[in-house]
């Protein structure tokens, strides 16, 4: 009986290897490079579109082989201009990314999700309900924003100028995955794009945030915050207990002594909760410590969490006390709501 070839992903194989492979079969070792080209660069999804390669040499990829590319599933519009995007996994598994156009700014920002579910169970966000069933590959992740970047330049005529990866997922616990797609992202063989123009959010993991910084990644950091005080964090961070604030803050101005790359707060406004004046109060101390902007963000509503989100004098009252405080303050109208898109909201919901 004839063995049976077990097809891998070629894009999990590094070029030394793919070299070796080439000449294993009597070929030239540059090949590999021009592989590399049509996969990294190009984003191709399947071997017959490597046009510079000989159809004999295609169909020899394609025997040993595979590209597990991500497909569109669902697509969908919000009247803002947002759009949601949920995408099918080599395996049956689903995850989603959200393109969010903001044309006056010149901002076409993709948010990548980095896990199939999360484990991390932040009781406002309904990702979190759902479980952790396993990290994307580096290439995976890529494939959000080549086909994103897609759809951008169809809908709007823009390419994409920013990557968030706040999606599905906690990055840090896919880390080497994450640092790998950057590279890709990032590198003048890959898509070239800045790594200025990239966030990693985290709910706070304070190891593997000194990590990053050892690993001088040059990417932004936007911190998951929430709640100033770890009473109010743990309620609704379950993370908090073992990463409390005041490690998380040893660790970010470890980051940015290390690193000097922009930080910001991510901090949703929930209504009676964190919206207080004694609240911004206690995040004024916490934005001494080191430069960093704070975004304010409106809570988007989810069917299993009795939070609301705070009126918008209270919003507009918090953010100015944090202005004449000297601290840089965006408050974020959510984008997306209407289709489930928002901060929060991304759970793979028909």
């Amino acid at each position: 009986m004839n063995a049976t070839i077990v097809k891998q992903d070629i894009r999990k194989i590094d070029k030394a290897t793919l070299e070796d492979f080439f000449v294993s079969i009597g070929d030239k070792k540059f090949r590999a490079g021009q592989v590399y080209q049509w996969i990294w660069q190009k984003g191709v999804c399947s071997f017959d579109e490597m046009t510079n390669l000989s159809k004999s040499l295609r169909t020899t990829l394609e025997a040993h082989f595979t590209i597990q590319a991500i497909k569109e599933n669902k697509v969908q519009k919000s009247f803002d201009g947002t759009i949601k995007t949920r995408f099918q996994l080599h395996d049956g598994h689903m995850i989603e990314s959200v393109l969010i156009p903001v044309p006056e700014d010149n901002r076409y920002t993709v948010c990548v999700s980095s896990q199939v579910g999360c484990s991390l169970t932040c009781t406002f966000c309904a990702t979190g309900r759902m479980k952790r069933v396993r990290n994307l590959d580096a290439a995976e992740i890529f494939d959000q924003v080549v086909q994103v970047n897609q759809q951008c330049l169809d809908t709007f005529g823009h390419p994409l100028t920013n990557i968030v990866y706040m999606g599905m997922g906690e990055p840090l616990l896919a880390y080497k995955n994450v640092l790998e797609s950057i590279e890709r992202i990032s590198a003048p063989d890959g898509l070239n794009m800045s790594p200025r123009r990239i966030t990693i959010s985290t709910a706070g993991i304070a190891k593997m945030i000194k990590q990053l910084a050892d690993d001088a990644v040059k990417v932004n950091l936007a911190l998951s915050l929430h709640a100033a005080d770890d009473l109010k964090r743990n309620q609704i961070m379950p993370i908090n207990e073992q990463n409390n604030l005041a490690a998380l803050m040893e660790a970010m101005n470890y980051f940015f002594e290390k690193t000097k790359n922009r930080i910001s707060y991510e901090y949703i406004a929930f209504k009676n909760f964190n919206d207080s004046m004694d609240d911004a109060k206690k995040l004024v101390v916490l934005c001494k410590k080191f430069p960093v902007r704070v975004n304010i963000i409106e809570y988007n509503p989810i069917d299993q969490a009795d939070f609301e989100k705070s009126s918008e004098d209270k919003i507009n009252a918090f953010a100015q006390y944090l202005i004449q405080k000297n601290v840089t303050v965006t408050v974020r109208r959510s984008r997306g709501k209407d289709i489930d898109a928002a901060c929060g909201q991304l759970a793979n919901k028909d």
